[in-house]
């Protein structure tokens, strides 16, 4: 399947169904009166965040969503039957923008089964029998139905992740996720291996997290070199990042200085997470050598540094430990299964529609 994290959509909310001019006409009897009903209100587009999807790749195909209108109303006071609503469905994690300059957020689908009304239908318009008064007797006039409404928005999607890995292309990353999680990352003697996110949930010592491995990142990424910084939103919801220090580079110092940079100049909080600083391929160079290199990383103020190795499993747990101390009670994998989403602890209103809650998107 295709990785897509971004998306343009045209959606429209179906218009009311206009009211009806209708008199009432019966055998023996005189002046029936009018009895047009009213229109069926238009459908709702309502953005749902569902399960087993990770890619927006769906919205290359299809990019424009128009909910049913309302049926019209009718003779003897029927009124019209009301347009059915769009569901949109998006992986969790997708975050809905306005198409404007600053892609403002509108909305943030970060729970499963969340659902949020994005824009609303129009009412249906009112039938003459509505307009019937005592100095109006026999009104003839009758409501249109209130108009749709409709906007182009981009959807962007942030994978859910507890933990993220970051570091330079051929840091290991690949193998360490491989190792750790059920993920089957592509792993190769060359840069740019990993050219989209990959996630992998991650056990250990009965607790369970989703560990997210981004491409690498290199001098100049966030001017566009490389495959940018693009991916860089995959770990902003991340509570800790891995950060993987290749010992047998040219210049370990430098290739962590690197990483630091691009992160800074990325913004949105990533520089300051917590980060565990992994050195990565100990199984090819001796212990001395590692500590050397180690020494030289804390020199430049580095911190601290665990020596590690993807392909051996050597230290492996020391990382996993650290991650667990970061965690929250519960993570992204743990809360899930606690239960559905619960719309009452979202910003907005939310209302009962048969046996299920929607909320009620309202503008940031």
């Amino acid at each position: 399947m295709h990785f897509l994290d971004q998306a343009k959509i045209y959606v429209r909310s179906g218009a009311g169904g206009p009211g009806a001019v209708s008199f009432r006409r019966e055998k023996y009897i005189q002046y029936g009166g009018p009895d047009g009903g009213n229109g069926g209100k238009g459908g709702d587009i309502i953005f749902e965040a569902v399960a087993g999807l990770n890619t927006l790749i769906d919205f290359r195909y299809a990019q424009h969503f128009k909910a049913q209108r309302g049926i019209p109303g009718s003779g003897r006071d029927r009124t019209g039957a009301g347009g059915k609503d769009l569901i949109i469905k998006v992986p969790v994690g997708t975050q809905v923008l306005a198409d404007d300059e600053d892609r403002s957020l509108l909305i943030d689908m970060t729970k499963e089964g969340q659902k949020v009304t994005f824009l609303r239908g129009g009412d249906g318009g009112r039938g003459n029998a509505s307009y019937k008064s005592s100095t109006n007797r026999t009104p003839r006039q009758h409501g249109p139905g209130h108009p749709y409404e409709e906007c182009y928005v981009w959807l962007r999607l942030k994978l859910l992740a507890d933990a993220g890995l970051v570091g330079l292309p051929n840091a290991g990353k690949s193998t360490f996720i491989n190792s750790v999680s059920n993920s089957k990352a592509k792993v190769g003697d060359y840069a740019f291996t990993t050219l989209k996110p990959q996630l992998g949930v991650v056990s250990h010592k009965g607790r369970e997290f989703v560990l997210a491995d981004i491409p690498g990142l290199i001098d100049g990424a966030s001017e566009g070199v490389g495959v940018g910084d693009r991916f860089l939103g995959h770990i902003e919801r991340c509570a800790i990042l891995i950060h993987l220090i290749d010992a047998t580079g040219d210049d370990p110092v430098s290739a962590w200085k690197t990483v630091t940079k691009e992160l800074e100049q990325y913004g949105a909080g990533l520089a300051d997470k917590p980060q565990i600083l992994a050195l990565n391929k100990g199984d090819l160079l001796g212990p001395e050598l590692m500590d050397d290199i180690a020494s030289q990383l804390r020199d430049a103020g580095a911190g601290d540094i665990i020596s590690i190795s993807g392909a051996t499993g050597d230290n492996i747990s020391a990382v996993m430990d650290k991650v667990l101390e970061s965690l929250p009670g519960f993570s992204s994998v743990e809360t899930s299964k606690s239960g559905p989403f619960d719309p009452s602890i979202s910003n907005g209103t939310s209302h009962s529609e048969g046996d299920e809650e929607i909320k009620q998107w309202s503008p940031i």
